[in-house]
């Protein structure tokens, strides 16, 4: 990755596909300076903590869905490295370059890694695929959650997981009024200063956020659609929370 009480105003989010496109399209090249800098560095932590959290016991691919630019698939092919192949897949092309890019690093070399196009509410792979399916930061995005969602679930093999990691709303009244201040205020203009585009991002991102299902909410959705031993593990005070759920 709700307090209703705290939360902004917001008008009805704008996921349609071609407009979220061209949105990430052209904030692409700024994208991960400004992940870094507008959390100050904390999502690089985040991402770490979902990688101890999953059981990667297994030999069969991961696959990480919306990976823009392709942070999180790098990690679990590091941690992959010798055992199992991971996938990176998004349906912005810009996005998938840079994380292509970033894969030839040294670090990542003799990672099993691959970087595709592909919607997330359509997924170009069989059934029950992978040891386990990810999102990081990417879920909100997708124009319909619940189907998203049950794309991961069905391209997860029997026995795997699946982990979606997003921003959520901290439930302290305190840090809450903060934290929607900053994203309702701080964010958008910071956000349009150092990535400048014309689909108001920065402004799209704290609505996206606070419509977005979370805590209860979100792991309630993950049972209907038939995930189990669902939990939730939130993060920096709860600012962004790992949901976790088996597939059975």
């Amino acid at each position: 990755m709700t307090d209703a009480s705290s939360a902004p105003a917001t008008t009805s989010v704008d996921k349609t596909g071609s407009r979220v496109q061209d949105m990430f399209a052209q904030i692409a090249p700024r994208y991960d300076l400004m992940n870094h800098v507008l959390s100050l560095g904390i999502d690089i932590r985040w991402r770490k903590k979902t990688l101890k959290r999953l059981d990667l016991s297994k030999s069969l691919p991961v696959l990480d869905c919306c990976t823009g630019t392709g942070d999180l698939a790098l990690m679990l092919a590091q941690q992959g490295r010798g055992r199992f192949n991971v996938i990176g897949s998004d349906f912005c092309a810009p996005m998938l370059d840079l994380a292509r890019k970033k894969s030839k690093n040294e670090r990542y070399e003799g990672c099993d890694v691959e970087f595709i196009e592909a919607d997330s509410q359509s997924l170009p792979f069989e059934n029950e695929t992978f040891q386990a399916v990810t999102c990081a930061f990417g879920l909100r995005n997708v124009q319909n959650t619940e189907a998203g969602l049950r794309e991961m679930l069905r391209v997860t093999a029997k026995g795997g997981q699946v982990g979606v990691l997003e921003f959520s709303k901290p439930t302290l009244p305190v840090l809450s009024q903060v934290y929607t201040g900053y994203f309702k205020h701080v964010l958008p203009r910071v956000g349009q200063t150092v990535a400048k585009n014309n689909q108001s991002a920065y402004e799209y991102l704290p609505n996206s956020v606070m419509q977005f299902p979370s805590g209860e909410e979100f792991l309630e959705l993950m049972r209907e659609i038939g995930l189990q031993d669902c939990q939730q593990f939130p993060m920096t005070l709860g600012v962004a929370t790992l949901y976790l759920g088996n597939k059975a």
